[in-house]
């Protein structure tokens, strides 16, 4: 089912469209060069406030109907590339559960997910690419 969130006004919808087409163009890597793209984009950032991650969340959200359902990784890639933007990182994460089987990405704050709809206690993270100088490694 596809997220909510409101229509952003056509000035401020060009830095969440740039995210989520970079994003898309990303995901197509393999992981571990993902994983690696993600970690040369985060230097020279400060840790994201929970606020700010979850606007850009909302933004990228308000102008991409994949980033809105299903597309998962691209969302978080972008909510990511959103913060990168304005000198800030938010915590890349992806992982899995095992019952049910499942796969997420996601980003997060101090180990908070940012408004993620589900619960995500049941899942292992795999790969991550913290803020420079966060909390959690």
């Amino acid at each position: 089912m596809a997220e909510l969130a409101p229509r952003l006004p056509l000035r401020r919808q060009v830095g969440p469209r740039l995210a989520a087409g970079l994003a898309r163009l990303l995901v197509q890597l393999p992981p571990a060069r993902l994983h690696r793209a993600l970690g040369f984009l985060s230097r020279g950032t400060r840790p994201a406030a929970y606020p700010a991650v979850a606007e850009a969340r909302r933004s990228v959200v308000s102008v991409s109907t994949r980033c809105a359902g299903l597309g998962c990784l691209q969302r978080s890639v972008a909510t990511a590339l959103l913060c990168r933007a304005r000198g800030t990182w938010a915590d890349w994460c992806t992982g899995f559960r095992t019952r049910p089987f499942g796969a997420h990405a996601w980003v997060e704050v101090d180990g908070r997910p940012v408004d993620e709809p589900g619960e995500l206690s049941g899942f292992q993270t795999v790969l991550a690419v913290r803020a420079p100088g966060g909390g959690k490694s």
